[in-house]
C-alpha cells in the first residue's frame, strides 16, 4: 500500500475538496496555536475522528511515514541526552516530544486527504482557489507529485525486495543506502522521461476540463469544524 489515493466509499470521500484543504490548514494552525499536552489531546481526538471518517487506520499512517520516525522520535532524545549525570533530563525532552507528536497528527490529517482525494479533485480545489496562471500552475503540480511519488515509492519498495532477494541486506548499511539510492535515481529519471512523454502523447493542456466542484449539505460539519478550529487558533 502506498500514499495514494484508494476508494473505500468512506464518508470523506464525498466531501467537497476545498472543505477538506480548509480543514487541513486550520488543523495545522491549531496544531502550532496550542503545544500544551491539554491542546495536543484535543487535536489527537479530531485526528481520530478525521481518519475514521477517511477509513484509514493510523497503524497505517505510521508505516507509512516511517521514514520520517527516527526524526520524530530522535529529536526528544538529543535533546534530553546529557554529558554527565542522570545522562538523561526529562524537561529538556518535554518540548521536543510534543513538537514531534504534534508533526504526527499534521501528517495522519494529511494522509487522510490524500487517501481520499482523486489528484484532479485536488488540481480542480486549487484552481478554484488560487486564480489565474499561478493556480494553474500549482494545481499541475500538485496532481503530478501525487501521481509520481506513489510510483517512486513503489520502485523503492521493489529495489529494496530484489536486494533482500540476493542477500543485500546482508551488506554494511552504507552499501545498501548506497545501492537503493543509487537505483532510485536512476529509476526516477527513468520515469520522469516516461512521464514527460505521456504528456506531450496526451496533449498535455495548461486549463483542461476539471471535474465540478459543489460544497453540500455533508460538507457542513467540516466547515463548522474548521470554523471551530480557527476560532480556537486565535483565542
Amino acid at each position: 500500500m502506498t500514499l495514494a489515493y484508494r476508494p473505500t466509499e468512506a464518508f470523506a470521500e464525498s466531501l467537497d475538496p476545498r472543505a477538506k484543504l480548509g480543514f487541513q490548514t486550520a488543523f495545522a494552525v491549531a496544531a502550532f496555536a496550542h503545544t500544551t499536552p491539554r491542546g495536543l489531546a484535543v487535536l489527537t481526538v479530531v485526528a481520530a475522528l478525521a481518519l475514521a471518517a477517511a477509513r484509514t487506520s493510523p497503524t497505517w499512517v505510521v508505516s507509512e511515514f516511517r521514514v520520517a520516525l527516527p526524526f520524530l522520535v530522535g529529536s526528544p532524545l538529543l535533546a534530553g541526552f546529557a554529558l554527565g549525570p542522570p545522562w538523561f533530563v526529562t524537561g529538556d525532552a518535554v518540548a521536543p516530544l510534543l513538537a514531534s507528536y504534534r508533526v504526527l497528527l499534521v501528517l495522519a490529517v494529511g494522509a487522510a486527504y490524500v487517501r481520499t482525494t482523486p489528484a484532479r479533485d485536488s488540481r480542480a480545489a486549487v484552481q478554484h482557489l488560487v486564480p489565474g496562471r499561478p493556480g494553474q500552475f500549482l494545481g499541475m503540480g500538485i496532481a503530478f507529485v501525487f501521481r509520481f511519488l506513489p510510483v517512486l515509492q513503489a520502485d523503492l519498495r521493489s529495489i529494496r525486495s530484489a536486494m533482500a532477494a540476493r542477500l543485500g541486506d546482508e551488506r554494511p548499511l552504507r552499501e545498501r543506502m548506497q545501492l537503493v539510492a543509487t537505483a532510485g535515481l536512476a529509476r526516477a529519471f527513468e520515469r520522469a522521461d516516461r512521464f514527460a512523454l505521456a504528456l506531450r502523447a496526451r496533449c498535455f493542456a495548461w486549463n483542461p476540463t476539471l471535474p465540478p466542484l459543489s460544497v453540500g449539505v455533508r460538507d457542513m460539519p467540516v466547515l463548522a469544524g474548521t470554523v471551530a478550529l480557527v476560532v480556537w487558533s486565535l483565542a
